[in-house]
C-alpha cells in the first residue's frame, strides 16, 4: 500500500474489539484500513503463560492507570491495569471467558437499544469462539478464540467446587449457560495451555493484506472534525505529529478509559467540564465519561495451608461460582473465585501479613449499583473516580459475601486444606465485616459504561452529535455484565463489524 494518509476506515485501538473489527473489515470489504495502537507487540512468558498474568500489572504492557480514592474504601488508591499491546487488555488479563446472564443483555434492549437482547447477540458470541466440545445451541465452534475448561484443577479450585456444591450450588460442567448460577471449572481463552490473544486470533490471518496498515506506538490525541463530521484523527508516533483521514468512518476501540478520554480531548463531552479543562466544546454530550462501572473483588479471605499445595496452574484460579447475595434478586450478583496465591489488597497485606503459600477464597460483586465518572483536567490530567461502595447496597452485598466465604471455608473440602485463617483471623459479621470490606475490596479492573448505549452512542454504535464515528468497546455497556467482560468486548466488536461491513 502506498504510504498515504487517507484510508477508508481508521481504527483506534487494537484491543479485543479492535482486533475483531480489523479482521472483519478486511475479510468482508474492499476497504483500506489503518489501525493505530499506542502499545506494541506483546511477547514472552508474562503474556502467554496463564499462570503469570498478574506479573503484567505494572509492567511495560500496562498503561498503569489508577482509580481515585473514595471514602467508602478508606480513601485507598486502586491500581487499574490496561493492556498496552496488540490485543489490549485481552493480552494481559486473567483469561476468563464468560458471557454473563441473559438478563444483562435483555435489560439493554428493554432500555431502547434494539438488537442488544440476548437472543440477538447469541450468534455473535458463538461466531467468536471455538469451544473445545464443539458447537451446541449455546456454544460456537471454528471461531477465532479457542475456549477450554480449566484442566488438572489445583486443590483450592477443586475445593471451591466441592464446597459450593455442599452448600447447595448447582454444578456447572460448562459455566456458560444462558443464566449461569452455580459452580464449576472456569472457561479460559487458551490453546495448549497458552493464552489466545485476541489480536493474534483475529488479525493474524489478514496482516498480509495490502489494504491493511497497522501502526504501533501511535498515540491518538484527538479526532479531526469538520462541521458535524469526523474526517480522521491526529496522532503522535516516534515523537512526531501526524494525521490520518477516514473516508468512511473512524472506529474507536480504545476501551472504557481511553475512548472517552479521546472524545473529551476532541471537545465531545459535558460542556462545563470541557470549559474547565480549557477545551472548546464541539458537541455537548453529557454522558461521555459518566456511568463508569466496575466489578469489585474481596482481596482478603486468605488462609494458610497445612502443607504446600503443588505448583500454580491454569489462570491461578481454575474454578468460579455465580450466586446471589439475596434470594430476591433476579440474577446472581456475586462471583467467587479461589486464587492459588495470597491475592490481597495492600492494606490487608499490611495488616495480616499472609504467608507466601497462602491461598484465598475471593467473592466479588458482579452487579454494582455505584456509578463513577472519568474527566480530564487542564494539562490532560486524567481523573478516574469509580465511587466504589458509594451505594449502600454494594457494601451490604460484599458484607454478605464475607459471610458466604466463611461458610465455604468451613466445609470439609476446605477444612482439609486450611491450617489457619489468616485474613481475617476468624469469621466476621456486621460492622466488623463491613470494616474488613472497606480494607479488602479491590477492582477487578473491568471498567465499563463510559460511552453508554442510549446516551453517547445509538444502538448501531454511532456517536451521537458527530457523523462517521462509531464506538466499539466496553465503554458502550449501559450496565456492566454480571461476569468477566472479555467475551462481551469481543462480541461488541462482532456487532460493530456487522454494522460496518454487513
Amino acid at each position: 500500500m502506498p504510504d498515504h494518509e487517507v484510508y477508508d476506515y481508521v481504527i483506534v485501538g487494537a484491543g479485543s474489539a479492535g482486533s475483531v473489527v480489523t479482521r472483519r473489515l478486511i475479510e468482508r470489504t474492499d476497504a483500506t484500513v489503518l489501525v493505530l495502537e499506542s502499545g506494541g507487540p506483546g511477547h514472552g512468558e508474562m503474556v502467554s503463560n496463564p499462570s503469570l498474568w498478574v506479573e503484567n500489572i505494572g509492567s511495560e504492557y500496562d498503561y498503569g492507570y489508577a482509580y481515585e480514592p473514595h471514602p467508602a474504601t478508606n480513601n485507598r488508591v486502586h491500581a487499574l491495569a490496561r493492556g498496552k499491546l496488540l490485543g489490549g487488555s485481552g493480552g494481559i488479563n486473567a483469561l476468563v471467558w464468560t458471557r454473563g446472564h441473559r438478563a444483562d443483555y435483555d435489560a439493554w434492549a428493554a432500555a431502547g437499544n434494539t438488537g442488544w437482547d440476548y437472543e440477538s447477540l447469541l450468534p455473535l458470541f458463538k461466531r467468536s469462539e471455538d469451544w473445545e466440545d464443539g458447537a451446541t445451541p449455546l456454544r460456537g465452534a471454528g471461531g477465532p478464540i479457542r475456549v477450554e475448561r480449566a484442566r488438572n484443577l489445583h486443590p483450592v479450585a477443586q475445593a471451591l467446587i466441592d464446597s459450593g456444591r455442599s452448600i447447595g450450588m448447582p454444578y456447572l460442567d460448562d459455566i456458560t449457560t444462558a443464566a449461569p448460577e452455580g459452580v464449576g471449572p472456569v472457561t479460559l481463552n487458551i490453546r495448549d495451555g497458552r493464552r489466545v490473544n485476541p489480536w493474534d486470533a483475529y488479525a493474524e490471518r489478514v496482516l498480509d493484506s495490502p489494504r491493511l496498515r497497522v501502526l504501533t506506538g501511535a498515540d491518538v490525541h484527538r479526532l479531526t472534525i469538520v462541521g458535524d463530521r469526523c474526517t480522521g484523527v491526529e496522532y503522535v508516533r516516534d515523537g512526531l505529529p501526524a494525521t490520518a483521514g477516514a473516508r468512511e468512518e473512524t472506529v474507536l476501540c480504545a476501551g472504557a478509559i481511553d475512548t472517552p478520554r479521546l472524545l473529551l480531548r476532541s471537545g465531545i463531552g459535558p460542556s462545563a467540564e470541557l470549559a474547565a479543562a480549557d477545551i472548546d466544546t464541539v458537541v455537548n454530550s453529557p454522558g461521555v465519561g459518566r456511568n463508569l462501572q466496575e466489578h469489585m473483588i474481596l482481596g482478603g479471605l486468605a488462609f494458610e495451608p497445612y502443607e504446600p499445595l503443588g505448583p500454580l496452574n491454569n489462570n491461578l484460579e481454575g474454578s468460579v461460582a455465580f450466586t446471589r447475595s439475596r434470594p430476591d434478586l433476579d440474577r446472581p450478583d456475586l462471583m467467587i473465585v479461589a486464587p492459588q496465591i495470597p491475592l490481597v489488597s495492600p492494606e490487608i497485606e499490611e495488616i495480616y501479613r499472609p504467608p507466601p503459600d497462602s491461598f484465598c477464597i475471593s467473592p466479588g460483586l458482579s452487579a454494582p449499583r455505584s456509578r463513577g465518572y472519568l474527566r480530564i483536567h487542564t494539562g490532560d490530567r486524567l481523573e478516574i473516580q469509580p465511587h466504589f461502595l458509594r451505594e449502600r447496597a454494594d457494601l451490604d452485598a460484599l458484607v454478605d459475601a464475607v459471610g458466604l466465604g466463611a461458610e465455604i471455608a468451613s466445609r470439609p473440602a476446605y477444612r482439609a486444606l486450611i491450617r489457619r485463617w489468616v485474613a481475617p483471623a476468624r469469621p466476621l459479621s456486621g460492622s466488623d465485616a463491613a470494616d474488613f470490606v472497606r480494607d479488602a475490596a479491590m477492582p477487578y479492573m473491568h471498567p465499563a459504561g463510559t460511552c453508554a448505549l442510549g446516551s453517547v452512542v445509538d444502538p448501531d454504535l454511532r456517536l451521537r452529535g458527530v457523523d462517521r464515528v462509531r464506538v466499539a468497546d466496553a465503554s458502550v455497556m449501559p450496565t456492566i455484565v454480571t461476569s468477566y467482560i472479555h467475551a462481551t468486548a469481543v462480541m461488541i466488536g462482532e456487532f460493530a463489524a456487522d454494522r460496518l461491513a454487513g
